[in-house]
């Protein structure tokens, strides 16, 4: 099967969803479309949720601007790697957070996660954020 990757130039949007994402890159079999992402740590046990649910926002961003559903995405650890299943409840899952996520802000009051102090210090947001360590 040919595979051929690539980095894209510039972020996958969805505007019904106002969701913005950027895979790493996006490997092409045959037809398809699989998004692949990075880390620069070595792998867990089993993935992280937040990493799954970042790969299945990439898979459902793909879907919506290509009108191409991935099988999968990949999780590429510096030692290891994992092939994550793009499924209906995967995609129903995701869909349900982002909307929990949409009306906890609309509530007003959600902190930032503080829990990692370095993920705070590489913060893209961190010079306008009034809540950085």
């Amino acid at each position: 099967m040919e595979q051929s990757g690539r980095k894209l130039e510039n972020a996958l949007y969805d505007s019904h969803l106002g969701l913005t994402g950027k895979p790493d890159y996006i490997i092409g079999q045959g037809e398809d479309l699989i998004p692949v992402e990075i880390k620069s740590t070595a792998a867990p046990n089993a993935p992280y949720d937040s990493h799954i649910y970042q790969l299945a926002a990439y898979c459902l961003l793909i879907q919506r601007t290509s009108g191409k559903r991935p099988s999968h995405g990949i999780l590429k650890y510096s030692n290891r790697s994992f092939a994550i299943d793009y499924t209906p409840e995967l995609e129903d899952d995701l869909l349900s957070l982002l909307s929990e996520m949409r009306a906890q802000q609309k509530r007003g009051g959600v902190d930032r996660s503080h829990d990692h102090p370095a993920r705070c210090v590489r913060c893209g947001v961190r010079s306008a954020c009034d809540q950085r360590l």
